[in-house]
């Protein structure tokens, strides 16, 4: 099997795992918001779960894929197993010393982390309470989802994907559950959010073990690989740290009702959910399945091979990416209309998170690209470069955020995020080509500019369309017409592409044809 196929399968994995979460994510943040509209209560909890995710995702999530990955990839391939299970208990034991040190710490400086995170919530005691009370009890969370990152990172070094990424489905599953059991209130989404936690570490145990791994708690706390990890895991940290004040920055200027309005965190919330549907589901799919692949070309010193995985991953991703652009920048009123608005998720929550929806998506294709481009740099263990263009793209962000959220209020913040990801991407492609030197981009840019003027014909399919076929009041007429938009617009651009010669077009058509074969 060739290196891409390789990748395309475990990306097919990990993409059907995060699809299935996704909709159950999708599942659960249409319950919240049928319960507590985008006002005080869906804005308490946005800001208490995003804390200990802005954690998760830079001691957890980041750590396991910048640091954990190569190293535990590269460890595995020169040691014995005996070796490799050695290091991961020593990594193991520190990470549950910083973690239980970090929990801790979170617990007693809520009230602080609180206003940092939303300054504007001061101005409502009320409010500001709710959210510190909330943050204290879900933030026990850390320890565990990290941990499960732990598991995640171990296992995706030995190419085994599949638990791994199904495992974020339980947490929203858990969520679901316990807010339908206790209804109205905060309790049942805290209690979710933690038995998630659990359910999402401990499916992955029991694979660790059947892998060869022996607990071995606290006896080891130094180990010469252990320091490898450490050096890239700082900068990662640092980058990864970063990338996610830009939430911080969004939920910050969000907060502020007397220049936004009210329902600001939430409707940020909503809708970068639905951001996170496409790019979780591929392009987090993808750079988790080519890190190995980039890891492994990196230490056989192989860089026409790597160059050549850098340009796949990025074609598919344009190939994919543009058209979900596209047809979320076109219908983001009728989808959250469609998704979100029932019971206390009135026509006020749906126009400003469809405000916001719109100008979040313009971003879509650099957020993909640029996750594809740091696993690269991060598979040839430069962390600094990421960390560098995190800080342009923090910079930035915080610049347009306080330019834009005059004029475009809430939708300003959306706005924001996206021109700052736009540049970096850019920035980011530009450093990897010479870092690469050698570098032909003409096969990247022919595909780009391919792929767009696809998506552009798409959507001229779909203004026409929408202007010959009439749309009903009622929810079932509006979903059939938004769905025959969608399917109109998938098949016009597959036609597109044929029509332009789009090479990752054929390519799919190629492999369909074997399967079918």
């Amino acid at each position: 099997m060739s290196i891409h196929k390789s990748i395309a399968k475990s990306a097919g994995i990990i993409g059907l795992a995060t699809l299935c979460s996704r909709i159950l994510g999708l599942i659960r943040d249409m319950v919240i918001a049928r319960l507590f509209g985008v006002y005080i209560y869906a804005q308490a909890f946005v800001i208490a779960f995003r804390i200990p995710n802005l954690f998760r995702d830079i001691l957890g999530e980041g750590a396991a894929n910048a640091a954990l990955v190569p190293v535990f990839s590269e460890y595995g391939l020169r040691h014995t197993k005996e070796e490799f299970w050695e290091l991961a208990n020593v990594v193991l034991n520190i990470l549950l010393v910083i973690l239980t040190s970090l929990t801790l710490a979170g617990v007693i400086l809520a009230p602080v982390l609180v206003r940092i995170f939303a300054p504007g919530f001061s101005a409502d005691p009320q409010k500001l309470a709710i959210t510190i009370t909330l943050t204290r009890i879900i933030f026990p969370y850390v320890l565990l989802i990290c941990l499960a990152a732990y598991c995640m990172g171990i296992l995706n070094s030995l190419r085994n994907f599949t638990v791994s990424a199904f495992a974020p489905c339980l947490l929203n599953i858990s969520i679901i559950v316990c807010a339908l059991i206790f209804g109205e209130g905060l309790s049942g989404l805290a209690s979710g959010v933690l038995i998630g936690g659990v359910l999402q570490l401990a499916v992955q145990i029991p694979v660790l073990y059947k892998k060869g791994f022996h607990l071995e708690l606290f006896q080891r706390f130094k180990h010469p690989a252990a320091k490898t990890i450490s050096k890239l895991m700082l900068p990662r940290l640092a980058s990864s740290g970063i990338y996610q004040l830009n939430n911080v920055v969004d939920s910050a200027f969000g907060s502020l009702a007397f220049i936004v309005g009210d329902g600001g965190v939430a409707a940020l919330y909503f809708a970068y959910r639905l951001v996170q549907f496409p790019l979780g589901v591929f392009s987090n799919a993808l750079s988790q399945a080519i890190l190995p692949a980039f890891s492994v070309q990196a230490l056989e010193d192989n860089h026409d091979q790597l160059k050549r995985t850098l340009s796949f991953g990025l074609r598919v991703v344009f190939f994919v990416m543009f058209p979900a652009l596209v047809l979320f920048m076109s219908y983001s009123r009728p989808i959250i209309s469609i998704i979100f608005e029932y019971g206390k998720f009135d026509r006020y929550s749906t126009d400003i998170t469809a405000q916001v929806l719109y100008f979040y998506s313009a971003g879509l294709v650099a957020y993909s690209a640029t996750k594809i481009m740091q696993s690269c740099f991060f598979a040839l263990k430069d962390t600094v470069t990421p960390t560098k263009i995190a800080g342009l793209s923090l910079g930035l962000n915080i610049i347009f955020n306080a330019i834009l959220i005059f004029p475009f209020k809430i939708a300003g913040v959306a706005f924001a995020t996206s021109l700052s990801g736009i540049i970096c991407s850019f920035t980011l492609f530009f450093l990897l080509k010479k870092r690469l030197f050698p570098f032909n981009g003409k096969e990247i840019t022919i595909s780009f500019l391919k792929i767009f003027i696809a998506s552009l014909g798409m959507r001229l399919v779909c203004f026409l369309a929408q202007k010959n076929i009439p749309c009903g009041i009622n929810l079932f007429d509006r979903i059939s017409h938004l769905a025959l938009l969608f399917i109109l617009g998938g098949v016009s651009y597959i036609c597109f592409c044929f029509i332009f010669r789009v090479h990752e077009m054929h390519e799919l058509r190629k492999w369909l044809l074997k399967r079918r074969g």
